[in-house]
C-alpha cells in the first residue's frame, strides 16, 4: 500500500462523503496552551469517520465481488458506513454486531438498510462469527480497519487536514484496529513528513500500544473501555506494519479522561461525541502529549454517544480533574 491509494481514494469517494470541518476552540487554546484544531468526523456522513474506509471499498467491488452481498463485523460506526455504502451500490448487507453495541448504533445501521445479527460481548466474537457466516455463504466480506482499501479511505481524513492547514506540527488520532491510524499516517508521511503523527488508545484496550511499545505482542484476554469504537483486542496484521513504519509514538487515556473530554465538548463546543472520538482530545487535554506552542490537529472520529451514559461520563470526568487538578 502506498499514498496514491489514498489519493484514488479522496477521487472514488469525494462525492459519497462530506469533507468535515477542521475548526479551533479559543477555550481550548487557552486551556492547553497550544493551538488546538479539531476534525470533526462526528458531522460526517453516519457520524463518524468509518463511511470513508466502507465507501472505498464498496465502491472498488468489481460486480462479481458486489453482487455476492456483503458481510461485516464492527462495534457500530463502521457498520452505519458499510450499511449506507452497499445500499449505495445497490447490494445487500448483513452486519455482525456485539451484543454491548449501543442502542443507538443498531438502529442507524437498520435505518441504513442492513440486515444486524447480534453476537458476542467484543468485536472479536463478532468478527468469527461473521467469518463463520462469510464460508457459509460466500459473501463479500469487508473488514473494519484490516483491508488497504479501507485503509485508504480512512487517509482521506489526513489529506483533508493538510489542505484546511498544511503548516499543522502534530495530529492525534484515536486508535482500534488500526486502520484509521495506518491510513492517517501513510498520507501524512508521503505529503508532510515533518507532522509528527500520534496515536491514542484507551488504557483498558491497549493492544496496539503495547504492540508498538514492545510490552505485549499477543492478544489481550480482556478488554474494557467506554470508547466501545476502539474496543479490540489486538491490531491488524496489515495495519500495524504501516503504524510502525510512520507513527512517531502512541499514548493511552483512562476512560476518566475520555469521559471528561466528552463532558468538555458537550459543555462548551454544545457537541455529543463518542469515547472513541474524544480520545485524541483527552490526549491534549490530560498532557498525554506536549502541545504548548504547536499547532495540533485531532481527529473527533465519531458521535455515535449513547446518550443515556451521560451520567456515566459526568461521574467519570469529577474523577479526572480530581486526578489532573482541572476544572
Amino acid at each position: 500500500m502506498d499514498n496514491t491509494e489514498v489519493v484514488e481514494a479522496m477521487e472514488r469517494i469525494s462525492h459519497q462523503v462530506h469533507r468535515t470541518p477542521l475548526k479551533q476552540s479559543s477555550t481550548l487554546n487557552t486551556f492547553t496552551g497550544g493551538e488546538i484544531y479539531l476534525k470533526m468526523e462526528n458531522l460526517q456522513r453516519t457520524g463518524s469517520f468509518k463511511v470513508r474506509g466502507a465507501m472505498n471499498k464498496i465502491m472498488s467491488l468489481s460486480e462479481e465481488e458486489a453482487g455476492r452481498g456483503i458481510i461485516a463485523a464492527s462495534a457500530g460506526n463502521h457498520a452505519q458506513g458499510v450499511a449506507l455504502a452497499s445500499s449505495l451500490r445497490g447490494v445487500p448487507s448483513k452486519i455482525f454486531m456485539p451484543k454491548r453495541t449501543p442502542s443507538t448504533k443498531i438502529a442507524a445501521t437498520k435505518h441504513y438498510g442492513a440486515e444486524i445479527v447480534l453476537t458476542g460481548d467484543t468485536y472479536q466474537e463478532a468478527y468469527g462469527a461473521a467469518l463463520e457466516e462469510k464460508i457459509r455463504n460466500g459473501s463479500t466480506y469487508v473488514h473494519a480497519f484490516d483491508d488497504h482499501k479501507v485503509m485508504a479511505g480512512q487517509g482521506t481524513v489526513a489529506l483533508e487536514m493538510l489542505q484546511q492547514l498544511s503548516d499543522l506540527d502534530m495530529i492525534l488520532v484515536p486508535v482500534g484496529g488500526g486502520g484509521l491510524l495506518a491510513g492517517m499516517a501513510l498520507a501524512v508521511k508521503a505529503f508532510n513528513p515533518r507532522v509528527k503523527i500520534v496515536g491514542v488508545q484507551a488504557l483498558g484496550a491497549p493492544a496496539t500500544y503495547n504492540f508498538f511499545t514492545g510490552r505485549n505482542k499477543g492478544s489481550l484476554e480482556h478488554v474494557h473501555t467506554i470508547a466501545d469504537g476502539i474496543l479490540v483486542k489486538k491490531p491488524g496484521e496489515l495495519t500495524f506494519p504501516i503504524i510502525r513504519e510512520y507513527v512517531d509514538d502512541m499514548v493511552t487515556v483512562t476512560d476518566e479522561e475520555i469521559s471528561y473530554s466528552i463532558m468538555f465538548m458537550l459543555q462548551r463546543e454544545k457537541t455529543l461525541v463518542e469515547g472513541a472520538g474524544a480520545a485524541s482530545l483527552a490526549a491534549a487535554m490530560c498532557q498525554k502529549v506536549k502541545v504548548q506552542g504547536k499547532k495540533v490537529g485531532c481527529v473527533i472520529s465519531g458521535g455515535n454517544a449513547d446518550p443515556s451514559k451521560i451520567p456515566v461520563y459526568r461521574d467519570l470526568s469529577k474523577m479526572a480533574r480530581q486526578l489532573h487538578h482541572i476544572v
